[in-house]
């Protein structure tokens, strides 16, 4: 067995030898990643935070449709006729330039033959289906079903357009029977309407209404047939026994 010499302690300590530091051209170890300079994000034009860029500012009136578009477009969506004070007011625009306007359109749907045709009608302008295809816009409407008034309702509408505004009792009277359930049914289809109180007797006063002279083509119930001719010759002696 060999023994191993004991160091001497009076001999100097061995110099540490240094480690050498790895190369940083070395294949062997990982280059670090050095993060590429972002560009600055845009910031909104006079808005603090900057979180959006601010809409381009329109100048006034630009986008403002010309004034036969704007009124082709309103009269589209209306569902009774629209007067033209109310256009004007709407458009911002000349009362008078409205209804030359409104009446050029008339007369160029009809020279041109359209389907269609823009009409004065109760106080106001809408557009209206042409006579020429009534029976192609009903066939397409009523799909074979037919909803007209009775011969009742047509008397009691007839005696509220001639006299109005009238009472249920006159009216009543005048056809000599009860009509309280047609008055209704009139109310409910919207061809008459009530028109306040008789000052004597406090009865509810009924008259016909816009939709009224819609359906039978009138501006007005001035417009409304003379009704002298088909009354009998004694009526003032008739009215006089049914009061």
């Amino acid at each position: 067995m060999t023994d191993t010499p004991e160091p001497d302690p009076a001999a100097p300590p061995a110099p540490e030898q240094a480690t050498p530091e790895p190369s940083a051209e070395d294949p062997a170890l990982p280059r670090p990643v050095v993060p590429e300079p972002r560009a600055p994000e845009p910031v909104a034009s006079g808005s603090p935070d900057g979180t959006l860029f601010d809409a381009p500012e329109t100048e006034p009136g630009a986008s403002e449709p010309p004034l036969r578009a704007g009124l082709e477009a309103i009269l589209l969506v209306v569902d009774e006729p629209v007067p033209e004070v109310t256009l004007a007011q709407i458009l911002e625009r000349p009362r008078d330039e409205v209804a030359a306007t409104l009446r050029e359109l008339a007369a160029e749907y009809t020279a041109q033959g359209r389907g269609f045709d823009l009409r004065e009608i109760a106080g106001g302008w809408r557009f209206y289906t042409r006579d020429v295809c009534a029976p192609l816009v009903e066939r397409f409407v009523r799909d074979g079903q037919q909803a007209r008034l009775t011969q009742a309702a047509l008397e009691t509408l007839a005696v509220i357009a001639y006299r109005q505004p009238v009472s249920r009792a006159r009216v009543s009277a005048i056809r000599g029977v009860n009509s309280d359930g047609v008055i209704r049914t009139l109310t409910v289809r919207g061809l008459i309407e009530e028109a306040g109180h008789d000052p004597e007797h406090q009865a509810v006063l009924y008259r016909t209404t816009t939709y009224f002279l819609e359906r039978l083509g009138l501006n007005s119930v001035d417009e409304l047939p003379e009704l002298a001719p088909y009354l009998p010759d004694d009526l003032e002696g008739i009215e006089e026994l049914q009061q």
